[in-house]
């Protein structure tokens, strides 16, 4: 037994910070994980040894700075873990290992009207399908981390009524996928999810402090303070679609007035443009549009811009992030939406919060939330059963 402040124990912790830091990275050199951690360059240079030779991480040369270095990424095989995201019109799943490395990735229409029930049916099967589809083994899935179009409740796990599911009100989608596949599942909503793809993966890479902005059926954002997913006591943090804008303007499904979500979410927007394009436009047909040119298109894609631009110029005076990243298929306007956006920023922010700003597009398109489901279960991942070799065993296996 491990006495605490013993030299085992201090070993063992240090190992578990250096395995949590490259976990969470995908990969880092020695000396970025001896800045990470705090630890010296030779405790650094001979854990990464010991786990090298246990089989939990694997080193390949490379440089850094004109240098060269070793780059440290935890092994191909140490363990697995899923992506689960329901969106308003689809289910997306996808596989990667804890290099961070995406082995299967797979996308599918879903019924917005289906049950609760029926959805995690169809995510149970896209599941295991993958599953065997890639041959992984079954017992060396981690965790699976799961997002849904609406709020969560922190301490229940409960699914808010504001989801775009209407029919999924009041469940707890973590413990109903937990039952189905035997493994922990951790949950939150898309837009921190979207935000945690692109702070790994995407256009947050390099940054601390973000919001990502996805514009949808609703309006969400996800917040990223220091590093980690900002949630609030409640877990609602990041409803920038209920910023009241205008309180005479319209009625908003949260029961006030004018919020941004009224002036900017494809319900309110679409309607617009039915007079003069048809019933069957869609926010991914106005964006295409309004890229060729469309007078009509372009002017509503300009106008959504500067009303998100007047809440993210409110997150600025807030919050202050470095970076804002545009999510949804509003992004793919490029300078059509992100140049009015700016605009709005430069008027309403602090001149000093403005000028810190950048504001870019996401890079990950409609794989963010499922990339971000990937990086929720690795950091929420413990990392004892990969230092004791006994991960199949800590493991349930699927049922």
């Amino acid at each position: 037994m491990e006495t605490p402040g013993s030299q085992s124990s201090l070993h063992r912790a240090n190992l578990e910070r250096v395995v949590r830091a490259v976990r969470l990275a995908g990969s880092l050199t020695q000396a970025e994980i001896a800045r990470t951690t705090g630890l010296s360059a030779a405790t650094v240079s001979n854990i990464v040894r010991e786990l090298k030779d246990g089989g939990t991480v694997e080193v390949t040369p490379t440089s850094a700075g004109g240098r060269r270095a070793r780059s440290v990424s935890l092994s191909g095989d140490a363990g697995i873990v899923i992506g689960v995201d329901f969106g308003h019109t689809h289910l997306r799943v996808a596989i990667g290992n804890l290099a961070h490395q995406v082995l299967a990735e797979e996308s599918e229409p879903l019924d917005v009207d289906a049950s609760s029930a029926q959805g995690f049916d169809r995510a149970e099967q896209l599941v295991n399908r993958l599953i065997d589809a890639t041959g992984v083994d079954r017992s060396k899935v981690a965790g699976v981390g799961l997002g849904v179009p609406g709020p969560i409740d922190v301490e229940s796990g409960t699914l808010g009524s504001t989801a775009i599911l209407p029919g999924w009100s009041g469940t707890r989608p973590a413990e109903e996928l937990r039952g189905r596949l035997g493994v922990p599942v951790h949950v939150d909503n898309d837009a921190n999810l979207g935000a945690l793809g692109e702070l790994v993966w995407g256009s947050g890479r390099g940054v601390r402090d973000l919001a990502y902005i996805k514009v949808a059926s609703g309006v969400g954002a996800g917040l990223v303070i220091n590093g980690r997913i900002y949630r609030g006591p409640g877990g609602t943090a990041g409803e920038i679609g209920h910023i009241t804008l205008d309180e005479s303007g319209p009625v908003c499904r949260c029961g006030n007035r004018g919020c941004l979500e009224t002036f900017t979410a494809a319900r309110y927007v679409l309607p617009l443009l039915q007079p003069s394009h048809g019933t069957d436009l869609t926010m991914e047909g106005v964006v295409r549009l309004a890229r060729d040119g469309d007078p009509g298109c372009r002017r509503v894609v300009a106008d959504v811009g500067r009303h998100v631009g007047s809440g993210v110029a409110n997150l600025c005076n807030l919050l202050n992030p470095s970076r804002v990243v545009l999510g949804g298929d509003l992004a793919e306007a490029g300078e059509l939406v992100l140049g009015p956006i700016r605009e709005s920023v430069g008027r309403y922010a602090i001149p000093s919060a403005a000028r810190q700003l950048s504001v870019l597009p996401g890079a990950l398109g409609g794989r963010a939330e499922v990339l971000g489901a990937l990086a929720l279960a690795l950091s929420e991942m413990g990392d004892s059963t990969l230092l004791d070799g006994t991960l199949s065993a800590a493991t349930p296996a699927f049922t």
